[in-house]
C-alpha cells in the first residue's frame, strides 16, 4: 500500500491478474470505507497506454498514481489495476487506474487482460472515464470500439443492468468544436450497441438502461498546462456529490453497501477471469483503420492551414466573393487526391469509409463559408429590391406592377450568382436560401402594402370624421322633424364620395376582391359609427338640451325678446308650448333613424307625458313607457329607452318647475304693484274720522314739524328696506325679510346721521392759508390774481 502525498492507494489486481485480497481489506480499513454505507462512488479509467490516464487522475482527484517520464520514452507505467481514494471529494469516491491498452510490453497477449480489466471496471464502477486522443475519434482500435463491443456483449450476459456512466475524455483537443466531435462519438457508441448480439432478455433493451454517455474535452497537458488544469478543475466539480440526483451517477442502480465492496469486487473478478468468449477484430483491419485515420487527420489538418483556403475564408467573411464555388472545389479536390494517393494500399473498405469521413469533415468545415456566401447574395438582392421598389413607388409606378417587376429581376440575378457558388463535391441545395429571399421580399412588400393601406384608410376616415362629426352635432342640437332625414342625406352623400375615392385608390394595390370589399365595408361601418357615436354623445346631453330649449321658448317671445311678466300673458299656453318643444327634442333623440322606417315615438311620448288626460288614462290602462325597448325598434337603434325617457321627463319637469313658479310670482307681484293705494271708501273714512286730528295739527304747527321729521324717517326706511320689492314675492316672505333687515337699517341711518354731524365745515378760498413761505413765493402772479378775482 502506498501512503505518500496525495492519498492512500493500493494495487487491487497485479499484472498477472491476481486479486490482492489482503491489500484491499487493509485499504478499506484505512479509508474507513465500511462506515459509508451506500454513500460512496467508484470511478475508473481506461484507454490507450501512455495516453495520460494517471496524469489525468492525479490532477483530477488529487491521487498519487505513477506517471510516465516523457524523457524516457513511451512505456508501460501502470501495471494491473490500482485503487485510491480521491482527495477532497464528497461523498467518499474511489478511483481505479487501469493498465493501458495496446501496450508493447504485453505484445499480442495483452488483449485478454485488457478485456478483463475493462469489463471489471464497467462492472463495479459508477463512472468510467474512457481516455482517448482527439485525433483518434472515429478509429476502430484507438477509440476502443472493438473493446467496447466485446464488453457490452459480455456484460449483458454476465450482469444485470446497473446504469454505469461512461465519461469519454477527449485529450489534446484541437480547434474542432466539441459540438462537432460529440455527435460522431455518440453515433459510434450507439452503432456498437446496436451491432452487439443480445440475449433474449435484452433484445429490446436500449443502451440507456445500461449506460449514461457523457463527453468532455481537455487541452494538451504539455502544450497548454494552465488551460488543462483549469479545465480539469472545472471537471472536478462534476464529481462533487456525484451520486446525488442530477449528478454524474445520480440514477445508478444495484449499489453494493460499502462494507461488502471488497467481497463483491473479488467475485466479479473471478467471473470475468473464467470467461473465454472474448474476441478482437482482425489485426489487418485494425492497422488499416489506424493508418487511414492518421492519413485522414493529416490531410484535414493540412487543409485547415492551406493558404488558399484561409485566404478564401477571409474574403467570404469580408463580403461577397466572385467564383467561390470554382475556387473551393479546386482546393477540396486537391486534398482528397492526396489522401487517395497515400491510402491506396490499405483495405478498400476501411479506405473508402475514411475517405468518406474526411470528405464529410471537409464539407462540414467549409459549409459555414458556403452559407455565408449565400447569405451575402441573399442580403444584397434583398437590399436591391427594397431600394428599387421604393424608388419605383416614389416616381408614381403602380404598387402591383412595381413589386412584380423587381421581384422577377432580383430572383433571376440571385439564381445566377448562386450557380457560381456551388461546390462540385457537395450536393448542397440553395432552395432554402432562395425561399428565404422570396419570403423576405414578400414580407417587405406586405409591410409596405400594409403601411400604405393603413395611411390610405386613416386618410379617408379622417376625411369622413371631419365631414360628419360637427354637422351631425349641429343638426341634433337643433332637433326637428327633418333632423334625421337631413342626417341620412348627409351620411349617404359623404359616405358615397369617400367610398368612391377609396375604391379607386385600392385598385392600384392588387389585393383580393374579398379583402377590398372588407376594407370598403369597414370604411362604411366607420362612417355609420361616427354618426352613432355622435348621436350617443348627444343623447347623453338630452336633458341639458331640453332645459335650454324650454328656457329659450319660455323666457323669450316670438321676436326672441326677453318676456316681461305683466300678468296679461297666457302662462299655461306658453308653458305647454315650451314643454312640447322640449318633448319634440326628446322624441328625436330617442332612436337613430338612418333607415326609411317610420315610428310613432313622438306620439307615444306626447300621449304618455304631455296630454292632460294621461293621469286619468293611467288608472285604467298600462303605461306605454314602462318598457326597456320601443315597439318595432331594435336595440341597436335605441339611444334612449322608454323608461329612461320617462325618468328624463320627470327630472326635466322638476328642474323647470321653478322657472314657471318664478313667472307666476312675477305676474302676481306686478298686479299688486299696480294696486298699492287703499280703496276710495277707505280714503273717505279716513278724512271723516281724522278731521279732529287734522284741525289739531293746524292749531299747533310744532306737530307738523314732528310729523315732517317722522315722514322723512319713514321715507328713508321705505327706500332702504325696498318694501314694494320685498312684497312682490308674497306677504309672508316680505314680512319675514323686512323684520330681519329692520334693526340693521335703523342702526345704519343713525350712524350716517352721527357721522354727518361730526364732519367739519367745507373749506372756502378765504379760509385757505399757504402751508409755507416757499409755496407762497413760488405761486405765479396769474394764480394770485385769479384767486382774488374768485
Amino acid at each position: 500500500m502506498d501512503k505518500s502525498e496525495g492519498g492512500c492507494s493500493v494495487q487491487l489486481i497485479d499484472g498477472d491478474g491476481t486479486y490482492n485480497v489482503s491489500g484491499i481489506d487493509h485499504f478499506i480499513k484505512e479509508v474507513k470505507l465500511g462506515e459509508c454505507g451506500l454513500s460512496y462512488a467508484v470511478v475508473s479509467i481506461m484507454g490507450p497506454q501512455s495516453s495520460g490516464k494517471s496524469t489525468l487522475l492525479n490532477n483530477l482527484f488529487g491521487t498519487n498514481f505513477m506517471e510516465m517520464d516523457a524523457f524516457k520514452g513511451r512505456s508501460q507505467t501502470t501495471k494491473g489495476i490500482w485503487l485510491a481514494r480521491c482527495a477532497g471529494i464528497e461523498p467518499c469516491t474511489l478511483v481505479m487506474d487501469l493498465e493501458g491498452t495496446d501496450g508493447r510490453e504485453r505484445g499480442e497477449d495483452d488483449t485478454a487482460f485488457e478485456k478483463q480489466s475493462a469489463l471489471f471496471a464497467l462492472a463495479i464502477s459508477d463512472i468510467v472515464l474512457i481516455n482517448m486522443w482527439c485525433h483518434d475519434i472515429g478509429r476502430e482500435q484507438a477509440a476502443n470500439k472493438p473493446l467496447l463491443k466485446t464488453v457490452f456483449q459480455v456484460m449483458m450476459r454476465l450482469f444485470s443492468p446497473r446504469k454505469t456512466t461512461m465519461l469519454f475524455v477527449i485529450r489534446d483537443k484541437t480547434r474542432t468544436p466539441l459540438e462537432n466531435l460529440e455527435p460522431v462519438l455518440r453515433e459510434d457508441i450507439q452503432k456498437i450497441w446496436d451491432s452487439v448480439p443480445k440475449p433474449e432478455a435484452h433484445k429490446e433493451t436500449p443502451m440507456s438502461d445500461f449506460f449514461n454517455v457523457e463527453v468532455v474535452a481537455l487541452s494538451s497537458y504539455e502544450e497548454k498546462e494552465e488551460q488543462f488544469k483549469e479545465q480539469v478543475a472545472s471537471l472536478r466539480q462534476r464529481f462533487m456529490h456525484s451520486i446525488a440526483p442530477g449528478g454524474l451517477a445520480g440514477d445508478r442502480r444495484g449499489v453494493i453497501p460499502a462494507s461488502g465492496f471488497a467481497f463483491s469486487a473479488d467475485q466479479i473478478w473471478r467471473v470475468i477471469k473464467e470467461n473465454k468468449d472474448l474476441d478482437l477484430p482482425a489485426h489487418k483491419v485494425m492497422v488499416a483503420t489506424v493508418r487511414c485515420e492518421e492519413i485522414s487527420n493529416e490531410k484535414f489538418a493540412h487543409f485547415i492551414t492551406n493558404e488558399d483556403w484561409r485566404k478564401l475564408d477571409e474574403e467570404v467573411q469580408a463580403g461577397p466573393v466572385s467564383g467561390f464555388g470554382k475556387r473551393l472545389s479546386s482546393i477540396l479536390g486537391s486534398c482528397l487526391s492526396e489522401y487517395d494517393g497515400e491510402a491506396t494500399f490499405f483495405d478498400e473498405g476501411v479506405r473508402s469509409s475514411k475517405r468518406h469521413q474526411l470528405e464529410e469533415k471537409l464539407l462540414q468545415l467549409v459549409n459555414p463559408a458556403f452559407q455565408d456566401v449565400l447569405g451575402h447574395i441573399r442580403w444584397g438582392m434583398l437590399e436591391k429590391f427594397k431600394a428599387s421598389f421604393d424608388k419605383a413607388l416614389e416616381i408614381g409606378e403602380g404598387f402591383s406592377s412595381a413589386s412584380t417587376t423587381w421581384l422577377k429581376a432580383c430572383m433571376d440575378q440571385f439564381d445566377e450568382e448562386c450557380a457560381g457558388a456551388i461546390i462540385e463535391q457537395a450536393n448542397w441545395d440553395t432552395a432554402k436560401v432562395r425561399d428565404k429571399l422570396v419570403r423576405d421580399i414578400e414580407a417587405h412588400v406586405s409591410s409596405v402594402r400594409a403601411s400604405k393601406l393603413s395611411e390610405l384608410t386613416s386618410q379617408y376616415e379622417t376625411k369622413l370624421h371631419t365631414a360628419l362629426s360637427e354637422p351631425v352635432e349641429a343638426l341634433l342640437e337643433g332637433a326637428s322633424d327633418q333632423t334625421w332625414t337631413t342626417v341620412k342625406k348627409l351620411h349617404g352623400r359623404e359616405t358615397e364620395s369617400a367610398v368612391s375615392g377609396f375604391s379607386s385608390a385600392l385598385a392600384a394595390f392588387d389585393i383580393e376582391e374579398e379583402t377590398r370589399d372588407k376594407m370598403v365595408k369597414s370604411l362604411q361601418d366607420y362612417s355609420r359609427g361616427v354618426i352613432e357615436s355622435k348621436a350617443k354623445e348627444e343623447a347623453g346631453k338630452v336633458l341639458m338640451r331640453m332645459k335650454d330649449r324650454f328656457a329659450t321658448i319660455f323666457s323669450n317671445d316670438a321676436d326672441s325678446m326677453p318676456r316681461v311678466w305683466t300678468g296679461k300673458e297666457d302662462l299655461r299656453a306658453i308653458t305647454k308650448a315650451a314643454r312640447s318643444a322640449s318633448l319634440k327634442l326628446l322624441s328625436v333623440m330617442a332612436v337613430m333613424r338612418l333607415s326609411d322606417e317610420t315610428d310613432n315615438i313622438e306620439k307615444t311620448l306626447t300621449v304618455a307625458l304631455l296630454d292632460s288626460t294621461t293621469s286619468k288614462k293611467s288608472i285604467t290602462a298600462s303605461d306605454p313607457l314602462a318598457s326597456s325597448t320601443w315597439d318595432e325598434i331594435p336595440s341597436s337603434r335605441t339611444l334612449i329607452t322608454p323608461v329612461q325617457c320617462k325618468s328624463i321627463w320627470r327630472q326635466f319637469k322638476t328642474e323647470t318647475e321653478y322657472t314657471v313658479t318664478q313667472a307666476i310670482s312675477a305676474q302676481e307681484a306686478n298686479k299688486r304693484g299696480n294696486n298699492w293705494l287703499p280703496p276710495p271708501w277707505a280714503i273717505f273714512a279716513l278724512i271723516i274720522l281724522g278731521f279732529n286730528e287734522f284741525m289739531t295739527l293746524l292749531r299747533n304747527p310744532l306737530y307738523l314739524g314732528v310729523l315732517f321729521v317722522g315722514f322723512l324717517l319713514l321715507k328713508a326706511l321705505w327706500t332702504q328696506l325696498d318694501i314694494p320689492g320685498e312684497f312682490r314675492n308674497g306677504a309672508l316672505p316680505g314680512l319675514i325679510s323686512i323684520s330681519a333687515k329692520f334693526v340693521p337699517t335703523i342702526m345704519n341711518l343713525v350712524k350716517n346721521l352721527a357721522e354727518q354731524g361730526e364732519a367739519p365745515p367745507p373749506a372756502t378760498p378765504e379760509n385757505r392759508r399757504p402751508s409755507n413761505n416757499t409755496s407762497s413765493s413760488e405761486n405765479p402772479p396769474e394764480h394770485k390774481s385769479a384767486s382774488k378775482t374768485d
